[in-house]
C-alpha cells in the first residue's frame, strides 16, 4: 500500500470515473486503474463497484475512502512541518477568492505578495461561496477568501478586513439629496441586485430585511457585474449598493453619485478561510499579514455594523 495508490482511490471516488481520475491526477488511465486494482488485490476487497456507470464505491470502499483522506493528509502535514521548522515559504498554493472581491483585493496585494514570497507558487480561482466551502472540504483549495461569518464546522474564519457598504444614486432619484443614508432610507424594490448566488446580494438584502426570493419584478436581472448594476442605475432603473472598494474604482463622473451611509455603516467582514487541518499555515500567514497590510490604507472607516451574508 502507497499513498499514491491512496490518492488515485481519492480521485475516482471524487470524479467516479478513471479516466478523468487519471486526467486530474496527470498520469495514464492505465497505470490509475492499475495501481487501483493493485490496492484492491492487496486488501482482497473491492473498493469499487465498476459494473455501475458512475462507478459508485462499495460499504467497505466508503470507510477506506474515508481513512484514506486522512492518511494522505498526515502524509503531506510531514513536509508541511519540515517547511514551517525551516521557515520555507513555497511550493504551490492554491486560493480561492469570490467573485465580488476578486476584481477590487488581488490587483491590491498580488504584486506585493509573489515579490516578497518569490517561491510561492500561487494558483488563484474565482469561485462562488458555495463552491469555496466543497472545494476546502475536498481539498482543493488550501485557503480561500469570502464574506463572512459562514459558521461552518470545519472552516478556519480569521477576517481581513471590514468593507462599507455605499449607496449609487443616479440623478432624479428621490434619495439624491440626502446627506447620509440609512437602512429605513432602502426599498428592495428600488435596488439594483446581483444575481442570485452572490452573497453580497444576500448581504443586500438582509440588510433591507428582504426574502432572498423577491416577488415579481419588472425586469430580471442575471449579473455578477457592479459595472453593470452602475450603468443601468445611471439610465434611471433604480439605485443599487456597492462595495466600498469598488466605489473607488468608480469614473470622476460616477463617483458624485455616491452616498455614505450615517454610522454605524452596514458592512461585510471578508475572512481568509481554510480548513481546521490545514496544510501551509505558513503561507495562509503570509497571505493574511500581506493583505490586512495593504487594505489598512485603502478603508478607513471607523465604525461599521457587519451584515451576515447568512441570513437574519
Amino acid at each position: 500500500m502507497t499513498i499514491t495508490q491512496l490518492q488515485y482511490v481519492l480521485a475516482v471516488a471524487e470524479y467516479k470515473n478513471f479516466t478523468l481520475a487519471a486526467e486530474k491526477s496527470f498520469v495514464t488511465q492505465p497505470t490509475l486503474s492499475m495501481q487501483v486494482q493493485k490496492l484492491e488485490d492487496e486488501l482482497d476487497i473491492l473498493i469499487f463497484d465498476r459494473s455501475k456507470k458512475p462507478i459508485s464505491i462499495t460499504e467497505v470502499g466508503q470507510k477506506i475512502v474515508n481513512q484514506a483522506k486522512n492518511i494522505v493528509n498526515e502524509a503531506g502535514r510531514i513536509k508541511d512541518i519540515v517547511d514551517q521548522d525551516k521557515g520555507f515559504i513555497g511550493g504551490d498554493f492554491t486560493l480561492g477568492i469570490i467573485p465580488t472581491v476578486m476584481p477590487t483585493l488581488l490587483p491590491m496585494f498580488l504584486r506585493t505578495f509573489i515579490n516578497k514570497y518569490p517561491k510561492v507558487n500561487l494558483i488563484i480561482k474565482e469561485q462562488s461561496t458555495e463552491s469555496i466551502i466543497k472545494n476546502i472540504r475536498d481539498g482543493h483549495l488550501d485557503a480561500a477568501i469570502a464574506a463572512t461569518p459562514l459558521e461552518i464546522e470545519y472552516l478556519v474564519e480569521r477576517p481581513l478586513y471590514y468593507e462599507p457598504f455605499v449607496g449609487y444614486i443616479p440623478q432624479d432619484h428621490r434619495l439624491r439629496d440626502i446627506k447620509e443614508l440609512t437602512v429605513a432610507d432602502l426599498e428592495v424594490s428600488d435596488i439594483l441586485l446581483l444575481q442570485d448566488g452572490h452573497c453580497f446580494r444576500d448581504g443586500v438584502l438582509n440588510l433591507c430585511k428582504a426574502p432572498k426570493k423577491l416577488g415579481e419584478e419588472h425586469f430580471k436581472l442575471q449579473s455578477g457585474s457592479f459595472e453593470t448594476l452602475v450603468n443601468l442605475s445611471n439610465e434611471g432603473l433604480g439605485m443599487t449598493l456597492l462595495p466600498y472598494l469598488n466605489s473607488m474604482e468608480l469614473n470622476t463622473a460616477n463617483k458624485k453619485n455616491i452616498t455614505y451611509f450615517k454610522e454605524p455603516s452596514p458592512a461585510r467582514e471578508v475572512s481568509i478561510l481554510y480548513h481546521k487541518n490545514e496544510l501551509k499555515i505558513q503561507i495562509t500567514e503570509a497571505l493574511k499579514d500581506v493583505i490586512t497590510s495593504v487594505v489598512k490604507g485603502a478603508i478607513t472607516f471607523q465604525d461599521v455594523k457587519i451584515i451576515s451574508p447568512l441570513g437574519n
